[in-house]
């Protein structure tokens, strides 16, 4: 290889491996990793070049480029930890975690992710190992199609932790697939059959050998960014390597805010937090419960690692600054529609929008700054959202369901109804005041004693048999625990106290997701003013119409009485089609991959055989193989008949051999001889002679013949075999 050509070589299997790097874009955003990942491929080049000036530095070439790199990683992403420009300790520590723990934080995170060294030196990390094998796989193998392996692992992975989509995949593939065919065309190289005396050792000159694997290479990448981007049946998002990732919950104890709510409600001056906002907030949640047992209420949390933001929806934005000080738990007062905090590097439940401290309270007041954007809710149709799961209920007391069928007037599950349950607690029911002797408890004995006899409590009795009978009704709720919004202000923050805990449902909308109910606003008489999503609630709980009016099972215009019945139908009626669509592609696969392996173990069964049978197995796969192309076999043919049939398909490169077969196998029939091992080879020498032959017909006909299934099925009669 020329000098010259090196050069082109490396800087395209560099250029490749730095591409590879940066398709980790929608995890870390481009201008965190250009640098690292630059650095890295710049050193990696300048090593090469060093090592071929200096020629006695080759065997040293993998410590070189790996040492040099990781100092230039140390210089720019880790320059916090040297000491006038030197690394430190606290340098290799990073490196090291970086290495063993990056991946897995960045995975434990949302994105994306904060670019801090712990987390983001994974990236340039994974681009040196990928560097320093590449480069020995090219400069020592001479074998660049080889050398992509590792480059091609890091787009792998990458492409695992964040799929690109559209347009984005298409652009990302084609700056891959350029230098990865120009390294590949580079390495391509003809040797000069006639060269004048005293000429250049090897000629250079573009050739269909060379054109096509950089060619396919390109088509390959992008087609199958395209499928990825196109195709997706299913109508999901891909698995990737974050759905199987989850930030680990804080170490210290973690208490249940709904337990503490009768404990706050009798100390109700004491400060729980205060905060200044730019526009108004109804409720501050703390803790958001789906499961329920019969006794207790849980939490389902999937916590993450805050990143550098939350993605929002379009809406009203706004933000709080908060200093938090009641609060003993990991638990810090949120926003629904949460979408980023400073000062603060929290866990979070992107579903839920709640916030938890890793480190354990310190009884230290926390001061953090939330963001958030309220969508403009339209409820629409009122439509519950049935992909929303109903939750559990544990052994539900027969008594109870009466009461849930009374409560929404048998009306269909709609966000009618949740709002008629809504009014049915709020006019039925009373919200317990003072300091002494509150209710408390929120399992089934508690809330059957609420709804059938005191008919009395705080907003925990109300919120868990609001979602309990919600549920029974057929309605998708779920428990949030939390704070209402403050209008007593200290310094120009509202100050929330004891007194403003609050528990309250939340109900599924398609359309709209999960909107918060109050049942206890209207039963206490105290409805609040509303900002954000409260709004369309309260126009739709002031055109709610009376119960008197209520007809059910208000089912919309047009739809037929048993709709129930026939969307159950439709439901079930929609998995034929992928089940049909599966049916499809599996006998495509048992086709495109069983017929041709179980021709090639046929095949090897066959070649196993001795003596006479072993001299028939030859002629039987002979015989297959051109029935295969198209030869037409009778029952009773024999060789001489096959090979001039067969003559006229590929000419005289299978007629001779099944001729000379024929011989071998008169002698084996007919001459009473015993059959050694030299007329199995000789007769298995002739089945190699007629492949090599039918190799040269067209490419399609040999895929046709390699995916014929006909001729798996044994032929009767040993007439077959007479010669």
């Amino acid at each position: 290889m020329s000098d010259r050509f090196d050069r082109i070589a490396v800087a395209a299997l560099l250029a490749a491996t730095g591409i590879a790097g940066l398709l980790f874009a929608p995890v870390f955003g481009w201008a965190a990793l250009l640098v690292p990942v630059l650095v890295v491929v710049l050193l990696a080049y300048g090593c090469a070049e060093l090592t071929a000036k200096f020629p006695k530095l080759t065997p040293y070439r993998p410590l070189l480029v790996a040492l040099v790199g990781l100092l230039g990683l140390i210089e720019t992403v880790l320059t916090s930890t040297t000491l006038a420009f030197l690394p430190t300790g606290d340098s290799l520590r990073g490196l090291a975690r970086g290495l063993t723990e990056g991946w897995r934080l960045t995975l434990q995170s949302t994105w994306p992710a904060r670019p801090i060294p712990e987390q983001l030196l994974f990236v340039p990390l994974s681009v040196l190992i990928a560097v320093v094998l590449g480069l020995e796989l090219l400069l020592r193998l001479k074998k660049p199609l080889v050398a992509l392996v590792p480059s091609l692992a890091v787009a792998c992975l990458a492409q695992a932790y964040q799929a690109l989509t559209g347009v984005f995949a298409v652009v990302a593939a084609l700056g891959y697939a350029l230098p990865a065919g120009l390294l590949l065309w580079s390495g391509r190289r003809v040797r000069s059959a006639s060269r004048a005396p005293g000429g250049p050792r090897f000629s250079w000159r573009l050739t269909g050998s060379a054109v096509w694997p950089a060619l396919s290479t390109v088509v390959a990448l992008v087609a199958g960014a395209v499928a990825l981007a196109g195709l997706d049946p299913a109508g999901r998002d891909p698995l990737t390597l974050k759905d199987t990732q989850a930030a680990p919950p804080p170490r210290s104890r973690v208490g249940n805010p709904l337990d503490e709510i009768a404990q706050r409600l009798i100390r109700p001056g004491e400060e729980v937090f205060r905060y200044r906002g730019d526009t108004p907030v109804d409720q501050w949640r703390l803790i958001v419960l789906n499961g329920f047992d019969g006794a207790n209420w849980l939490s389902d949390s999937r916590l993450r690692r805050l990143g550098a933001g939350l993605e929002g929806a379009l809406g009203v934005r706004g933000s709080a600054e908060l200093k938090v000080r009641g609060l003993s738990g990991p638990w810090l007062p949120s926003h629904q529609d949460l979408t980023g905090v400073d000062g603060l590097t929290p866990l979070v439940d992107e579903a839920a929008g709640t916030l938890m401290t890793e480190s354990p309270p310190t009884g230290q007041e926390r001061n953090y700054r939330l963001s958030w954007s309220s969508p403009e809710v339209d409820l629409g149709s009122g439509e519950i959202d049935a992909r929303a799961p109903l939750g559990g209920l544990g052994a539900v007391p027969p008594d109870v369901e009466n009461v849930a069928k009374d409560a929404v007037r048998g009306l269909r599950p709609t966000f009618q109804s949740a709002l008629q349950l809504e009014r049915f607690l709020s006019t039925n029911y009373q919200v317990a005041t003072g300091t002494e002797e509150l209710p408390t408890g929120h399992g089934w004995p508690q809330l059957r004693h609420f709804l059938l006899e005191s008919k009395r409590g705080t907003s925990e009795q109300f919120a868990a048999a609001y979602v309990v009978l919600a549920r029974m009704s057929g309605i998708p709720a779920r428990l949030v625990v939390g704070f209402r919004g403050s209008a007593e202000t200290d310094g120009g923050m509202h100050v929330v106290r004891n007194r403003d805990v609050l528990a309250w449902p939340e109900v599924a909308v398609a359309g709209a997701g999960w909107v918060a109910l109050d049942p206890t606003a209207a039963a206490g008489k105290a409805e609040r003013n509303q900002a954000g999503p409260g709004k369309a609630v309260a126009r739709a709980r002031a055109q709610l119409p009376a119960e008197q009016q209520l007809r059910p099972p208000q089912l919309p215009p047009g739809t037929p009485a048993d709709s129930g019945e026939d969307q159950s139908t439709e439901a079930g009626m929609s998995w034929w089609w992928p089940s049909l669509v599966a049916a499809i592609v599996l006998f495509g696969l048992l086709w495109l991959v069983g017929v041709p392996a179980a021709k090639v173990v046929r095949a090897r069964r066959r070649r196993r055989r001795s003596g006479a049978e072993g001299v028939l197995g030859a002629w039987d796969e002979i015989r297959d193989r051109l029935r295969a192309h198209g030869v037409p076999f009778r029952i009773g043919m024999t060789p001489r008949d096959l090979a001039e049939s067969a003559g006229s398909l590929a000419g005289d490169g299978i007629r001779e051999p099944v001729a000379r077969l024929a011989k071998v196998l008169d002698v084996t029939l007919w001459s009473g001889v015993p059959v050694g091992d030299g007329s199995v080879r000789r007769a298995w020498q002739e089945v190699g002679e007629v492949r090599r032959g039918l190799a040269t017909r067209p490419f399609t006909a040999r895929v046709l013949a390699a995916l014929e299934p006909r001729t798996l099925v044994p032929i009767r009669g040993r007439g077959s075999r007479e010669g």
